[in-house]
């Protein structure tokens, strides 16, 4: 008797480009974030590329986001163009003020600590913080702004020294009792509070999932995920 895991792994491994292409635009038509009708999938070896234009970089962002949902998709390639309508367009001095009222108002980021420039819509952040999660939250805010084409981010982490095996130790006991049955496949490495990932996931959240586990730990300055996405594993 074959088993609904088994049905399901051997469902997935056989997967075309043709069948992910059409997950994907299901999915893009699913998510509520996104207006399927401007975004175009080419899918080639499991890999997808989007293309078409959008009227907010959080549109774009969300995309690509729906797209790595799919079972199936190793890589996205997010060639998707924002374009802001002119009732959405504003000048950089206002868009700069949006900005800061943003960081000011999420109880999450040390606004006072981060300094931005805007230039042609692109937003670049710089400044320090405590945490990588702080940094990672100042450019989700910053990324949902009605007008933003794209953000830089430049903020630097600089928290307290910490033991590199401290650090190590923290992030695989988040990961435990987080990434459930992923953690037994990844290597975390830690120097000078910059931590690399290794091993394969199975999806992308599950990807997102040991990152931000890993982001989370105290010390982390900066992180190298060279986490590879295998369905099959």
């Amino acid at each position: 008797m074959v088993t609904t895991t088994t049905r399901t792994a051997t469902r997935t491994a056989t997967r075309t480009d043709a069948a992910i292409q059409q997950d994907v635009l299901r999915e893009l038509k699913w998510d509520s974030h996104v207006e399927e009708t401007e975004v175009g999938v080419q899918v080639e070896h499991g890999v997808v590329t989007l293309v078409g234009h959008v009227g907010a970089y959080a549109k774009k962002l969300a995309a690509a986001e729906a797209a790595h949902r799919v079972a199936g998709v190793l890589d996205v390639a997010n060639d998707l163009v924002v374009k802001i309508p002119g009732s959405g367009a504003k000048t950089d001095a206002e868009l700069a003020e949006s900005v800061r009222n943003a960081l000011r108002w999420d109880a999450f980021v040390p606004e006072k600590k981060i300094h931005t420039t805007v230039s042609g819509a692109i937003v670049t952040l710089e400044g320090t913080v405590s945490t990588w999660a702080q940094r990672e939250d100042a450019a989700r805010v910053t990324g949902r702004l009605q007008g933003v084409s794209g953000v830089v981010n430049r903020i630097a982490v600089e928290g307290a020294s910490v033991d590199a095996g401290g650090v190590k130790h923290a992030i695989e006991e988040a990961l435990d009792r987080q990434a459930e049955r992923e953690a037994r496949r990844i290597e975390v490495s830690v120097h000078d509070g910059r931590v690399t990932l290794n091993g394969t996931v199975r999806s992308w959240s599950e990807r997102r999932a040991v990152e931000r586990a890993a982001g989370f730990a105290p010390g982390v300055r900066t992180m190298d995920s060279r986490l590879v996405i295998d369905p099959y594993s």
